[in-house]
C-alpha cells in the first residue's frame, strides 16, 4: 500500500533529478569547493540537492571532489544534500507522512549541513589531506564531457538515462525499504517500540528517540529513499517526531555505507565521519523537533496520510496512470542513447554515469566499463562474465576506438 501511495511520486522525483543531471553542469564543482567557507557550502549543498539521490553514488561521486581538489568537509556536505534534500525524497514524505516531515526535511537539512560546516574543520584538522587524496586517485578522465541542449534530443535521452539508471540502481533499497517496512508494521508487537524510546520524560524523551534513530538506521542496511517506509513504521511504533527525522537522515551511515568509507579514506577517517554524521543527524532531529513544538505544530503518529483501503478508487489511480505513462516515454527516451553520447551504464547496478566523471572504470577483453562507484566496479572485477551475461545490453555507450570494436564487444546503434 505504501508502494502504491508513492508511485508516481517516486516517478516524477526519479524523472526530474534524471533531467537536471544532464542539464547542469558538473565539472564547476570541484572548482568552486576548495574550502568550507559559506559561499563553498551552500554550493555544495545546491550541486547535492541537484545530483543523484543514491547513497552509493552519492559517495563516490563526494570522495571523486575530494580527490579532484575539493575541500573533505564541502565534500561531505554535497553528499549529505544529495540524499536527504532531494525532490524525491520530500514527494515521498509529503505523500507518505505528511507536510510536517516535508517541511522537517528543509529544516533539519540546513541545521545538519551548518553543524558538519561549524565543526567539521576540527574533526579532521588532524587528517592529512595529501596523502588521503592521493589514495583516492583513480586516474578517471578530467573532462566536463557535458555539452547538453534542451534542443537535442541526445540530450533528452541521456536524461531518461539518468532516470531509468537510479531507479535501476536503487531498485533493491525500495523494494527492501517497503518489505520490511510492511513486515516490521505488521509481526513486531507494539509494546516492543515503547519498550525501545522513552515517553513522557520531556526533552530526555526527545535526545534519546534522536540518538536512537540513527542508530536502527546503522542496522538497518537501507539507504536513500527506502528509509521512508521503514520511518512510517517507526513513526507508528512510537518514536518521537525528532527520532524519525534523524532516522532519515542517517541512510549515510549504514554499514554497507561505512565499509565503503573504510575502504576510500582508511579506518581513522571513517571513524571522524561516522561521529561527525551521527552527531549532526541527532542534533538535527532534536532542533526540528523543538521548533516545531514551538510553533505549536508538533505532529502525532495519528496525523499520518490515511492510506485508502480500495486505491483503484483514490487519487493515487489517476496519478499512478499519468506516472505509467511518463515513466514509458522515459524508458523509451532511455533507449534512443546512442554511442559517443558521453555517458555509459554500469554493468553492476544498472545506473548511468558520465565516462568523464565516473567513479571508476575497468577493462575487461579490450572493452571498457565505467561505474558508479568502486564497489561495483569491485564486484566486476571479481566476476566480469557474470555480470555481462545478465544483461548484454549493459555496455560503454562512450565512442569506441575501431581496435576495440574490432577485437571487444561491438556496441549497438542504440
Amino acid at each position: 500500500m505504501m508502494a502504491w501511495s508513492t508511485g508516481w511520486a517516486l516517478a516524477i522525483g526519479f524523472i526530474l533529478s534524471g533531467i537536471v543531471q544532464e542539464f547542469i553542469p558538473k565539472r564547476t564543482m570541484q572548482d568552486q569547493l576548495g574550502n568550507h567557507s559559506p559561499l563553498s557550502v551552500l554550493r555544495a549543498s545546491l550541486y547535492g540537492m541537484v545530483s543523484s539521490s543514491c547513497s552509493y553514488a552519492a559517495s563516490a561521486m563526494s570522495k571523486s571532489l575530494f580527490a579532484r581538489g575539493a575541500d573533505l568537509v564541502s565534500s561531505l556536505i554535497f553528499m549529505i544534500a544529495s540524499t536527504n534534500l532531494v525532490v524525491e525524497l520530500g514527494i515521498a514524505l509529503l505523500v507518505l507522512m505528511g507536510w510536517q516531515f516535508l517541511v522537517a526535511e528543509f529544516i533539519g537539512g540546513p541545521v545538519m549541513i551548518f553543524l558538519i560546516a561549524l565543526v567539521g574543520g576540527w574533526v579532521f584538522r588532524r587528517v592529512q589531506v595529501g596523502p588521503l587524496r592521493a589514495r583516492l586517485e583513480t586516474g578517471a578522465s578530467g573532462g566536463d564531457g557535458n555539452h547538453a541542449s534542451f534542443k537535442k534530443l541526445s540530450s533528452w535521452a541521456n536524461a531518461a538515462g539518468f532516470a531509468v539508471g537510479d531507479v535501476t540502481m536503487l531498485r533493491k533499497e525500495l523494494t527492501a525499504g517497503f518489505l520490511v517496512g510492511g513486515m516490521l508494521q505488521e509481526f513486531v508487537p507494539g509494546n516492543w517500540w515503547r519498550i525501545l524510546f522513552f515517553h513522557g520524560h520531556g526533552i530526555w524523551t526527545v535526545a534519546e528517540n534522536a540518538l536512537v534513530g540513527p542508530l536502527i538506521a546503522v542496522i538497518s542496511f537501507v539507504c536513500s529513499i527506502g528509509n521512508v517506509p521503514l520511518a512510517v513504521t517507526l513513526w507508528r511504533g512510537g518514536i518521537g517526531f525528532g527520532g524519525v527525522v534523524a532516522f532519515l537522515f542517517a541512510d549515510l551511515i549504514t554499514v554497507p555505507l561505512l565499509l565503503i568509507y573504510r575502504r576510500y579514506y582508511g579506518n581513522a577517517v571513517t571513524v571522524r565521519i561516522f561521529g561527525l554524521f551521527y552527531f549532526a543527524m541527532a542534533i538535527a532531529g532534536i532542533v526540528t523537533e523543538l521548533v516545531f513544538k514551538s510553533f505549536g505544530h508538533d505532529p502525532r503518529a495519528t496525523s499520518l496520510p490515511v492510506v485508502a483501503t480500495h486505491p483503484i478508487l483514490d487519487y493515487s489511480f489517476y496519478l499512478n496512470a499519468a506516472a505509467v505513462v511518463l515513466a514509458l516515454v522515459t524508458w523509451w527516451l532511455a533507449k534512443k542513447r546512442t554511442v559517443g553520447s558521453g555517458v555509459a551504464v554500469d554493468p553492476v547496478c544498472g545506473m548511468q554515469v558520465r565516462t568523464s566523471d565516473a567513479a571508476a572504470f575497468s577493462t575487461y577483453e579490450v572493452v571498457t566499463y565505467y561505474f558508479c562507484s568502486e564497489r561495483c566496479e569491485r564486484r566486476f572485477t571479481e566476476s566480469p562474465k557474470k555480470f555481462l551475461e545478465m544483461d548484454s545490453s549493459l555496455r560503454s555507450m562512450d565512442e569506441p576506438e575501431p581496435q576495440q570494436i574490432q577485437l571487444g564487444r561491438k556496441p549497438t546503434s542504440e
